[in-house]
Parts: C-alpha cells; structure tokens; sequence
C-alpha cells in the first residue's frame, strides 16, 4: 500500500492551507473544491477515498476551523446512497448546507434502538447533540417507517421542527431537534449506509484531531523556546525535553493510526469497523494526553480565553466523545477481534 500522497492531494492540502489562514468562509471552500473532495466521481465529487478525507480534516482540525464540512460529507454521503444526486450536487457547489440526525437521548454512542417515528409522512421524535442542523437548509433524519429503519429528509426550518442551539466544545454548534408530526420526504435507504459514512466520519475525527495535535505541538514548542527562567528558555530543561518527546512520539502513533485506517475505509464491514475503532480508540488517548501536556507545559496562561491553545484543547477533548469514545471503541475492537 502507497501512503504518500497524490500531487493532487499534495496541492489541495497546501491551497487549503493558505485558504484556512486567510479566513475562509462556506463559499471559498466550495471554490476551492474542499466539498467534492468527499465525494467519488460517480457521485458527482473527485475524491471520496480515505486519504481526501484524511487530507481535507487534517487540515481543517490545524486551523481549527468551526465550520461543519463534516456534515456535508457525512448527510451528503447518504444523500448519494440514496440516489439524491441532485442534491449532492448542490453540496459540493456550496448552496445546500445539510447536517444528519439520528442520535437520540440515552443511546450514547450506539446505533440503536431509535424510537423517531413516521406516521403518514411526518416525523415524531428527538434526535440528540446534531451538529450543524442550526445552520443547515436540510436534515437528513433516521426513523421507523413500519419495521424498518428508513432516511427522511426534513426541513429545520419547517413546521413541527424546533431547535435548542448551544456552542459545542469543537468551535461550531450542536442541537437539540425536536420533531412534532414534522412532514418529511422518505429517500430509502438502511443502517448498512449509515455504518459505512458513520466509518467515513470516524477518519474524519480522527484526522481532524491529528491536525489540532499538531497546532498544540507547535503552539508548546515555540512557548518553550521563548519563556524564560533562571534566565534560560524553559525547553533547555531536560524534564520538559522529554515530556515534548513523548509527546511528539505519541503524535506520530496517532498519525499511523488515521493512515491505516484511511487506507482501509474501503475494507468489508467486519475489517473496516475494527481499523475504524482500532484508530479512534488510540487518537483519543493521543488527543486527551496531548491537551493534558500542552496545558501542563504552557502553564496558567494556557487556561485562558485569550490564549489560542485553550481552543485547541477543547478541540482535541471533544474528539474523543464524538462517534465514540476511548473506551467505547476499545470494546469494540475486542468485539470485532474475537
């Protein structure tokens, strides 16, 4: 297996980049071709595979940016299994934002069971901590539609739907829906595709926080050249010198972790899902220590609002909880081991 990357990839992770640290908006990532990056060229895109998404979140999760890309290519995913081409072709020219629910109170992390219902073409139910939906023009909602699980889309805008927003760790904002005989439109579909773009979202996560682990890394690493005691800069200290190599060390694993899984995205279910938890099991360990460190050799000031790295830490903690924790997935990958 290739780990390096395509000169394509190369240069959309470099133009990304410098986009990011300008200050990019929903619609410069559109130009820059970010959305169809998430996308296979039968669905309308010109990436799709692990390492476009690996690509594209790492260097969203360096700049720390609060805009919710994984949304699009989380319900876009769907969208596309479901044959909405359509609509997926709005979504990578940036005019359709669309966020998924499907969490509900007291599931946690697992899929199911759900008790959102449908009844003559309308929505009953609650779905829990939706990223995006406050900002989207389209919910992608799972439901029962007599025995089964089924896909609805349902506008967050529209009658029987409200909303309680509040800021998520992360930098963007979570909901809570609420659904009240909301009218729905039925688009198919089955927990199999859920799995699979769930899978998809993981690596997402996961190189989302490589990069945030790497702007923590350089944010420590300059404050240890620069702050001075005794008259010499801290990172003189052989203590801190290897607390920053473990440190380092531990980054790396984290980044093997999202090159293998990206490299087994594809892989059938059984094999797919364990590299998925095999991978978000350690980036979450990495992602807390990483944080932890960070804090601990910057001192005080990294506990301030003021201090970019107090961001980046929430950053890397919500990591861990979102599709799954530490420990959660450990579970699973002994399950899926067996």
């Amino acid at each position: 297996m290739d780990f390096n990357h395509t000169e394509e990839r190369r240069m959309l992770a470099d133009s990304l980049r410098r986009t990011l640290e300008r200050g990019a908006d929903w619609a410069a990532l559109a130009e820059l071709g970010v959305f169809g990056a998430l996308f296979t060229e039968e669905e309308g895109g010109f990436g799709g595979a692990g390492f476009d998404f690996a690509v594209v979140f790492e260097e969203l999760g360096r700049a720390g940016s609060g805009l919710p890309v994984l949304e699009a290519g989380l319900a876009g995913g769907l969208l596309a299994d479901c044959g909405r081409a359509e609509l997926v072709e709005q979504i990578i020219a940036g005019t359709l934002r669309v966020a998924f629910a499907h969490s509900e109170p007291g599931l946690r992390y697992d899929l199911g069971p759900i008790a959102t219902r449908c009844d003559d073409g309308a929505l009953t139910g609650r779905k829990s901590v939706v990223e995006g939906a406050d900002t989207a023009d389209l919910l992608v909602v799972t439901a029962h539609h007599g025995d089964t699980v089924r896909l609805f889309t349902v506008n967050p805008k529209g009658p029987g739907v409200s909303l309680h927003t509040v800021p998520s760790l992360n930098g963007g904002a979570v909901s809570e829906v609420t659904l009240e005989a909301a009218p729905a439109t039925e688009i198919g579909g089955h927990m199999g595709m859920v799995e699979t773009r769930l899978a998809a979202a993981t690596l997402a996560v996961c190189a989302d926080a490589l990069g945030a682990m790497e702007t923590a890394k350089a944010m420590t690493l300059d404050y240890l050249r620069t702050r001075k005691q005794f008259g010499v800069p801290i990172g003189k200290f052989q203590a801190l010198q290897h607390r920053m190599a473990d440190v380092a060390i531990e980054i790396e694993m984290a980044r093997s972790a999202v090159i293998n899984l990206a490299g087994h995205l594809h892989d059938e279910p059984a094999s797919r899902d364990r590299h998925a938890s095999a991978a978000k099991s350690l980036v979450g360990r990495v992602a807390r220590l990483v944080a932890e460190e960070a804090i601990q050799m910057h001192g005080g000031i990294a506990m301030t609002e003021e201090y970019a790295l107090a961001r980046v830490a929430r950053r890397l903690i919500a990591a861990d909880h979102r599709f799954g924790d530490e420990d959660w997935h450990l579970e699973r990958f002994i399950r899926l081991s067996a």
